[in-house]
């Protein structure tokens, strides 16, 4: 006995009083209605989950316009548009299709065709630049500074004197190392004379001359000290910043000067490993001041490192730019840029790869049916996917519309992805 029938119970065998007749009456009665009202209710949340699903399945179903128009209903709101059908689309809606898809008919499925893209063709990196030559000058032997024969900015030659030391002890002993050679080749001439006539002996000779040999030793050495008082050029270049004034007392670690020769730029960039193969000596770049991005130079690979950097995997190139009209710096930071053949692959729609047990893989039309096609992904990009798979610019790909879809199954494309839509951006390198 439910709820209904005891609430009821109650009233028809009661004692026959109002009040014993009139209580039960009314508790049934209320049962009553909220019974109706709850049937109602269900009712309508039904009859909406039905709507729901009948939307659905018109969004989302592929062959949900053909289905309709089959049964001689047109014209429904919200419904998208069938396809037009082609030649072999009548046969199939006669009932002769042997592919799979809902009610027997061919899957109407969304398809892009393969592209092909090519990826590792350029590559882009930040460089920092150097002079071509670079010296810092510093002399050779303590002593006060007398002498700057140059400024800051000043261009020098090679072998140039740009400072002096004092020099008064080294020429000191450059005048004895003359005395006591002149005095040791009169000796060795007195000593010839006297062999010649017998009155001296051939030791006495040797030894003379030995004499006279380190006296002209001597006096090379004291030329030396002398000469290694004035500080010179050893490049030619562009004198920096003097970091010192005459008067100083300066050491053989003292910087006088640095020189710079700017006549061409180098510049050190790191590239990823995957490139190591391409860059040789002598290949072409170009390189952008980051401060002037619109002034591009040209320029050439001077150098390759011979190993990659275990910590960051990557690999050390220099680049020579020219400098004839001495704008470039050293320390400027450069935006280099090169080309390379790359490598192709095809290129088909994110939506199209697929994932199974065996690994990823792609809905490949050709003849009209459907092929699994096995891929392995190369790179992926904001609108495509790089795979390496058989697949050539004749094939197209389903996009949407995979769950109909079936191995050697024939399919009818409802439309192109790529038809109203320019084709996706090729890939780019590094």
């Amino acid at each position: 006995m439910d709820a209904y029938e005891r609430a009821r119970a109650p009233a028809e065998v009661g004692s026959g009083t109002r009040q014993g007749y009139d209580g039960p009456a009314r508790d049934a009665t209320h049962l009553e209605t909220e019974y109706r009202m709850s049937i109602w209710k269900q009712a309508a949340l039904t009859l909406v989950l039905l709507v729901a699903a009948f939307f659905g399945w018109l969004q989302f179903y592929p062959g949900a316009p053909a289905t309709l128009a089959r049964l001689g209903i047109e014209n429904v709101p919200f419904a998208p548009q069938a396809a037009p059908a082609g030649p072999g689309d009548d046969a199939t809606s006669q009932g002769g299709s042997r592919g799979g898809g809902f009610g027997g008919q061919q899957s109407a499925v969304v398809a892009q065709p393969v592209l092909e893209l090519t990826i590792n063709d350029r590559l882009t990196a930040i460089g920092t630049g150097r002079a071509v030559r670079s010296v810092v000058v510093t002399p050779f032997a303590s002593g006060r500074l007398t002498e700057l024969l140059v400024e800051s900015g000043a261009t020098v030659v090679a072998g140039e004197v740009i400072a002096r030391l004092d020099s008064q002890a080294e020429r000191i002993e450059h005048d004895r190392a003359q005395v006591a050679l002149r005095d040791a080749q009169a000796r060795v001439e007195r000593f010839q004379a006297l062999r010649n006539s017998a009155a001296a002996t051939a030791v006495q000779l040797t030894d003379a001359e030995v004499q006279l040999d380190n006296a002209r030793l001597a006096l090379r050495d004291a030329e030396l000290a002398l000469e290694r008082r004035s500080i010179e050029a050893p490049i030619g270049g562009v004198v920096g910043i003097l970091p010192i004034a005459a008067g100083n007392y300066v050491t053989s670690q003292t910087e006088i000067a640095t020189i710079d020769d700017r006549s061409e730029i180098l510049v050190d960039f790191w590239v990823p490993e995957r490139f190591a193969g391409m860059i040789t000596v002598g290949s072409s770049l170009t390189a952008a001041s980051v401060a002037r991005p619109g002034e591009v130079f040209e320029g050439n690979v001077s150098a390759v490192d011979n190993r990659i950097e275990t910590d960051s995997r990557t690999l050390r190139v220099q680049a020579k730019l020219p400098n004839p009209d001495d704008r470039l710096r050293a320390g400027m930071a450069f935006e280099v840029g090169m080309r390379f053949p790359g490598d192709t692959f095809p290129a088909v729609d994110p939506l199209a790869v697929q994932w199974g047990t065996d690994g990823a893989y792609v809905w490949a039309i050709r003849d009209g049916r459907a092929e699994r096609v096995a891929v392995r992904i190369i790179q992926r990009n904001t609108d495509s996917v790089l795979v390496d798979a058989p697949l050539t610019l004749q094939d197209a790909v389903v996009t949407e519309g995979l769950h109909a879809v079936r191995e050697g199954a024939e399919v009818r494309i409802a439309g192109r992805a790529g038809e109203s839509g320019a084709p996706p951006a090729a890939a780019g390198g590094s």
